[in-house]
């Protein structure tokens, strides 16, 4: 099969006279995706230009190649279909350089550091479902403040209960670390309107968490797991209807907070029967140190020791991650103690980074298939 010319490469060969430059922007959008392939484009006098991206496995700052005497700079990556990908732009002049996004592309991501750009590759549709849909009822969020023991300091907790809610029902319990971060960044109080209103997940009712020091707290800290096992969901039982049962208890969580999901049910085995892990920062060593340094180490502790004694700590888990991740390795590797402990385990991976956009468009399947609605299956 005969292999498409990038049109950039067309245009490389005519004059670049500003007109031209201004023919050749008008009606594309960019980054330019033809086939399998994305032609990213600056225009701007520099002295360099660079595209910041996060591709693992490729180099992450990638030089932009100036078109003739022009101030128009190009770079063209391979891109496989159904590709989503966050980028800057890194402009060098008089010697400094300044990040920042892509003025030619509308599309952007929102995470605690700030803005992306987005590059889309051929097939990828931002899921219909993650959007506010004014057919479905909104929940409500209720806040909760509480002294807790086992962390030593107040507990913030974020309530959401499904528009439908009624204390003459009984509902599954889902608990999501970094809460917070999942409203603001990956839009789960639209996603749970949604998929409650289609049928595809049970009615609810969701404590979205938000940490202290993150970083401690959630690389297997047991004040954490005590605070949620022994005083957060016995608290959470007693005020609402909850069904009570380890089928109907769900942890969630992205990356560290996917450490603190699992390393909660390894500590306390079947008290929560359903897990949702995105991009787990599950870091290990077969032998020698870990490489990534001491922030880590009380992961790899816990997940060395989880791979040398595998136990079915759920029921079900659901586990993904974006294989252009540094975390694929690890994900990947801690699937067949998962499966081979005995647990019911659904894995998936989409062509995506470590992002909250990723971990977003991964709910739909997961918590479908955890806490299904009656669309495919009824609670007994």
């Amino acid at each position: 099969m005969k292999t498409m010319e990038p049109a950039i490469h067309a245009f490389a060969r005519e004059p670049q006279t500003p007109e031209a430059i201004e023919r050749f922007l008008a009606g594309r959008e960019f980054p330019l995706v033809e086939g399998t392939s994305a032609t990213f484009v600056y225009r701007g006098e520099a002295e360099a230009v660079f595209l910041r991206h996060m591709i693992f496995g490729l180099p992450s700052r990638q030089p932009l190649e100036r078109l003739g005497d022009s101030d128009l700079w190009y770079a063209v990556l391979d891109l496989p279909e159904s590709s989503r990908v966050e980028y800057k732009f890194e402009v060098m002049r008089n010697g400094a350089s300044t990040l920042s996004e892509d003025p030619l592309n509308p599309h952007r991501s929102r995470d605690p550091f700030g803005l992306n750009s987005v590059a889309h590759g051929r097939g990828y549709v931002t899921p219909e479902w993650t959007r506010p849909d004014p057919e479905a009822r909104p929940g409500t969020l209720e806040e909760r403040r509480f002294a807790s023991p086992a962390l030593g300091r107040e507990a913030r907790v974020t309530l959401y209960l499904p528009a439908r809610f009624r204390r003459t029902r009984r509902y599954p319990l889902l608990i999501v670390h970094d809460g917070g971060d999942f409203l603001n960044y990956a839009g789960i109080q639209t996603v749970l309107d949604n998929l409650i209103h289609r049928l595809e997940m049970a009615e609810t009712v969701v404590a979205l968490l938000h940490p202290g020091e993150r970083l401690v707290e959630y690389a297997d800290h047991e004040p954490h797991a005590r605070f949620v096992a022994e005083e957060l969901t016995p608290m959470l039982e007693d005020e609402f209807p909850l069904l009570g049962e380890p089928a109907a208890r769900c942890l969630l969580g992205a990356s560290f907070g996917a450490v603190a999901s699992l390393s909660t049910a390894w500590r306390y085995p079947g008290h929560y029967g359903r897990l949702l892990l995105l991009s787990g920062s599950f870091a290990f060593t077969d032998i020698g140190p870990s490489p990534r340094g001491p922030m880590f180490a009380p992961v790899v502790s816990f997940v060395n020791a989880f791979r040398s004694r595998p136990a079915a700590v759920a029921e079900r888990v659901f586990i993904s991650c974006g294989t252009y991740e540094p975390l694929i390795y690890e994900n990947r590797s801690l699937l067949p103690f998962l499966q081979g402990a005995g647990m019911k385990v659904r894995w998936v991976e989409a062509r995506d980074g470590h992002n909250w956009e990723n971990w977003r468009d991964r709910l739909r399947d997961g918590l479908s298939w955890l806490l299904p609605g009656p669309l495919w299956m009824v609670y007994e």
